[in-house]
């Protein structure tokens, strides 16, 4: 409805869609004016500076690279570091060789066992697949061993005959335990 005390603007400014005030209405801001002249000295300046402080930063660079070169060569005990050197990396190759030997095995290990687990995968699936085809191959013999008894052109009159000489009665109720109840009698 109307401006509530608690619905200040942040930071004192006005909404983005409230208009530019009456007085700032046809304000055009201009950016300060520059001096060519004064642009370009500045920016040699600049260039000039950068270019010393890059040579400074590489000249104390070296310095300090050269100081660590020498007091790892120049040391007294160089000898005694080199030999050690040799010593760990001996030591590094001989580790890297017994974890390539434990890599390797482990390897072949879990091969042989993917495997045995697919040849298992496999006779398991045949052995689905044979009971599978037992199954179908009962549910034929049962089949066609009910096709006997089905109805065709040849046996139809027989058949009818035989349902005309002995009627039956679908027409009872049958109780929870599935006895018959109540039979009416075929008329």
């Amino acid at each position: 409805p109307g401006w509530s005390p608690r619905l200040v603007p942040a930071r004192g400014r006005k909404s983005r869609h409230a208009p530019p005030a009456k007085s700032k209405a046809g304000r055009l801001k201009l950016p300060p004016p520059v001096d060519p002249e004064e642009l370009l000295v500045v920016l040699e300046r600049y260039r000039q500076h950068r270019l010393v402080l890059g040579a400074l930063r590489a000249e104390f660079r070296a310095e300090v690279l050269q100081k660590k070169r020498e007091e790892r060569l120049g040391g007294e005990d160089s000898a005694e570091l080199l030999e050690e050197h040799r010593r760990l990396m001996a030591w590094n190759d001989e580790e890297n060789a017994r974890q390539r030997a434990r890599r390797e095995e482990r390897l072949r290990k879990e091969a042989e066992e993917e495997k045995r687990r697919k040849l298992e995968v496999a006779e398991k699936q045949a052995r689905k697949m044979e009971d599978f085809m037992k199954e179908k191959e009962k549910e034929v013999l049962q089949l066609q061993e009910e096709a006997k008894s089905f109805i065709t052109l040849e046996n139809l009159d027989a058949r009818i005959e035989e349902c005309l000489d002995n009627p039956r009665n679908y027409n009872f109720a049958i109780d929870k335990d599935g006895r018959v109840v109540k039979r009416t009698v075929l008329s």
